[in-house]
């Protein structure tokens, strides 16, 4: 109509500003529902680059082993072998082979050791790298609601100093070990083997996950195809320590993979309410192994297998067992074997708390009790996150995280990792709003 005002037509909105829309009004969904957990991480590990810079640039780097690294690998470049004669500022070499390896490269990447600032955010990558694998472990797995993230990495002071402020060797084995574990979980079983012996390579802690490792590989082939594999990982040690066992092979044996080894009672987070004596009594440390050999023997028989299959069929090969193979949730037995040795350990000094971090959630959303509220679970990584930080460590502190540990082995107790479906089933099931 002549004269007439033209009305602007209204656009529909697009389907993307929709969706956000919808999530916005939505949003506290989010945070509970698995659905979104490839969101919640992908902000989280952008958001940890920012934290990282920010440690390095504003929180003071503290010397405690770096150096001493530093020496002991410059021992190796200027042609010591025996390794009873490779010392540092702290002590002897007590690390496998890889460990020197790996920071011979830190060594010269970083003029000689010199550079710590560079080294500071190389340890700020492998810390990333570390997240992107953990990360992927959770996102396949689908046991943990996304907010659960926040406390996997941004709200641990401890983790980010032991990467970028500590520059320890702990972090590069747990980084190789989730490596593994991912190749474990998309069937790779002889490079995950591969990776997971470069692991133990650098440190030892690593072989704390062997156990349900062992379990995981004789079920899945049987006795005669887990030998190939385990000599796999046999092989790449003795690649590895080849330089130093053609030197003194009992040298390198008794250092680098020196089980028996002392420790200071000043430096324990798990132990300090017993007296010093008690502590340092060898008594003491053979009723620790005994224990933890027993949990893990419990736990192979009464909750890694089933009640109606005999231990001895995982030695034959799964075509030839009278009952078919079931599934295993893998990740949860490896994250058991390698909790119950920490529970049980001599000691455990404040590097050691990346051996468990990033498992920690895994184990309490995993665990046999259903009605555990979100908050406790919650309350008990505070817990055992306060007990980390408390340092010097005290009475209160070792017994609180005692009490934590007990709480999720109880938990892992009841739960059974016959009862998970396989990764791919899990990943196509649609995951409901529960909400505790």
């Amino acid at each position: 109509m002549a004269g007439g005002v033209r009305k602007k037509s209204s656009a529909p909105p697009s389907p993307v500003w929709g969706k956000l829309q919808a999530l916005w009004q939505d949003k506290h969904v989010v945070l509970f529902r698995t659905d979104y957990m490839l969101l919640v991480v992908s902000v989280l590990w952008f958001l940890e680059i920012g934290i990282n810079v920010w440690v390095i640039q504003k929180v003071a780097y503290t010397e405690i082993d770096w150096k001493a690294y530093m020496d002991e690998v410059e021992g190796v470049i200027n042609g010591t072998y025996d390794y009873t004669q490779l010392r540092g500022d702290t002590g002897p070499l007590v690390y496998p082979a890889g460990f020197v390896y790996v920071f011979t490269a830190l060594y010269y990447i970083t003029s000689h050791g010199v550079n710590i600032r560079l080294g500071q955010y190389i340890f700020a990558i492998f810390y990333l790298v570390t997240l992107l694998l953990v990360f992927r472990i959770y996102y396949r797995t689908k046991k943990v609601p996304p907010y659960v993230f926040f406390f996997v990495c941004c709200a641990s002071y401890r983790i980010h100093s032991i990467f970028v402020l500590r520059l320890f060797n702990d972090p590069v084995a747990m980084m190789l070990l989730f490596a593994a574990v991912n190749l474990f979980m998309d069937g790779h079983w002889t490079l995950g083997c591969s990776v997971y012996s470069l692991a133990v390579s650098v440190k030892m802690n690593v072989l704390l996950f062997a156990p349900g490792l062992l379990f995981l590989l004789l079920s899945e082939f049987g006795l005669v195809k887990t030998i190939p594999k385990l000599s796999l990982c046999a092989a790449i040690q003795l690649i590895l320590g080849l330089p130093f066992l053609l030197e003194n092979p009992v040298g390198y044996m008794s250092r680098a993979f020196d089980l028996g080894r002392q420790f200071i009672f000043k430096w324990t987070v798990n132990w300090r309410f017993l007296p010093e004596w008690l502590f340092l009594n060898r008594h003491f440390h053979i009723l620790l192994l005994a224990a933890h050999l027993l949990t893990l023997l419990l736990f192979a028989l009464r909750r890694w297998k089933r009640h109606d299959e005999s231990i001895f069929d995982l030695l034959k090969e799964p075509g030839k067992r009278k009952i078919p193979v079931q599934k295993l949730s893998m990740v949860l037995i490896l994250f058991t074997s390698n909790f119950i040795g920490m529970c049980f350990s001599r000691s455990l000094h404040y590097q050691f708390y990346v051996w468990y971090f990033h498992t920690l959630p895994y184990l309490l959303w995993s665990g046999g009790v259903k009605k555990m509220a979100h908050l406790l679970r919650v309350l008990i990584l505070g817990l055992i996150e306060l007990s980390w930080n408390t340092y010097p460590s005290t009475n209160g502190s070792s017994a609180a995280l005692h009490v934590c540990h007990l709480i999720i082995l109880l938990c892992l107790w009841l739960a059974s990792p016959l009862s998970s479906a396989p990764l791919e089933k899990q990943e196509q099931k649609p995951h409901k709003d529960k909400r505790q």
